[in-house]
């Protein structure tokens, strides 16, 4: 999935900030799940109806991310590739892997990250099945979960 950066990620050491990457991936999920609006184009992974008005939440129950190389501002967007680590009942672990851009010649990976997102009912917020349209539309991707490095 193509991410842009904008300026405003950048932190006072010149390059992402901790933080803006994770909104940076918040943006690639948002992309790759949610169903679009009339005439956007979308992936055949964007089959999520989420929002007060759909009766459904999205909420991160956990977030983990390991940066492993300084991301410097760059006009071509980030490559964030992404899978599922897992589909439970009413989670899923979205797993990514942030490279740098496809048109500066040898990719670099800069950070990996997963998250579980949970299906919520908005009126009970009692955590809500995936539906089977969510499931074969999510399950063709579904891989290994993210190994991290060691940690002490």
């Amino acid at each position: 999935m193509p991410i842009h950066l904008r300026w405003g990620d950048l932190d006072a050491f010149n390059h992402v900030n901790n933080t803006s990457m994770l909104k940076l991936l918040e943006e690639a999920r948002v992309r790759a799940f949610w169903r679009p609006a009339a005439g956007e184009d979308a992936p055949p992974t964007a089959v999520l109806d989420s929002g007060v008005e759909h009766g459904a939440l999205t909420l991160i129950a956990r977030q983990e991310i390991e940066y492993l190389l300084p991301v410097p501002y760059q006009r071509h967007p980030l490559d964030v590739q992404m899978w599922f680590g897992n589909l439970g009942g009413s989670s899923m672990e979205v797993c990514y892997e942030v490279w740098s851009p496809r048109e500066g010649g040898e990719q670099r990976l800069y950070a990996r990250s997963s998250a579980i997102v949970v299906m919520v009912d908005a009126d009970s917020g009692r955590p809500r099945r995936l539906s089977d349209q969510q499931r074969a539309a999510w399950q063709p991707y579904v891989g290994e979960p993210i190994a991290y490095a060691r940690r002490r």
